[in-house]
């Protein structure tokens, strides 16, 4: 039972979207705009039904897969992080309960704003970089290389880096918000790969370094 109650919150942050989804839905037309490009232009309609599936992919999945992976840690680190995995997936679930209903609205009203996603995805990646020094190793969450798995040194080296790399490139990100559409994606997505390409050949070197001593 206490567990359950600790799962509240969690839970009531998740339904938030499905919640909003069954208030507007007889407002929606049968067929709703499903994706927008980088310009904020819609290229394709689908059944409002598609929308229950991507509520159950973005929203559920998220929520079920970081409740269940603290007990499958085959190195039963997560359950040691406590609080800090909490606040993690409390601002995780957040997250993507408030891009849900935003994609929700941007359905409604049948118009988007790519920019005001990226802004959010890169606050998000920002405010995982501040994490990444926190996470103990595990095959779930984090920087998770054969050479950071391999190496407790190597993902304590990879993940102070990464961290601090992932802070900078998150704030960029949310920079993009101000650039024309045009470029938006193209920046937005050039400092996704930097931010992601970077600690994994990072991870590599260390653990030649290491292993070389």
């Amino acid at each position: 039972m206490e567990k359950f109650k600790k799962e509240i919150p969690f839970l009531a942050i998740a339904l938030i979207p499905f919640a909003y989804l069954i208030y507007i839905w007889n407002r929606l037309p049968e067929k709703v705009p499903m994706h927008w490009n980088g310009a904020g232009e819609i290229d394709r309609y689908g059944d409002k039904k598609e929308l229950v599936a991507m509520l159950c992919m973005l929203v559920g999945i998220t929520y079920f897969v970081f409740l269940i992976i603290p007990y499958v840690d085959p190195k039963q680190k997560l359950q040691n992080m406590g609080n800090k995995l909490n606040n993690l997936r409390m601002i995780l679930t957040l997250f993507m309960s408030g891009l849900a209903v935003f994609i929700l609205y941007s359905v409604q009203q049948k118009s988007s704003n790519p920019g005001f996603v990226f802004a959010i995805i890169g606050l998000l990646f920002a405010f995982l970089g501040n994490y990444f020094k926190t996470i103990k190793p595990n095959y779930f969450i984090g920087i998770r290389t054969p050479w950071t798995l391999e190496d407790e040194e190597v993902w304590k080296k990879t993940h102070l880096m990464g961290g601090k790399l992932w802070f900078v490139g998150g704030l960029l990100m949310a920079l993009t918000f101000v650039l024309p559409n045009k470029i938006q994606i193209y920046t937005f997505l050039a400092i996704a790969a930097v931010i992601t390409i970077v600690p994994i050949v990072y991870s590599y070197l260390e653990f030649k370094k290491i292993k070389n001593q």
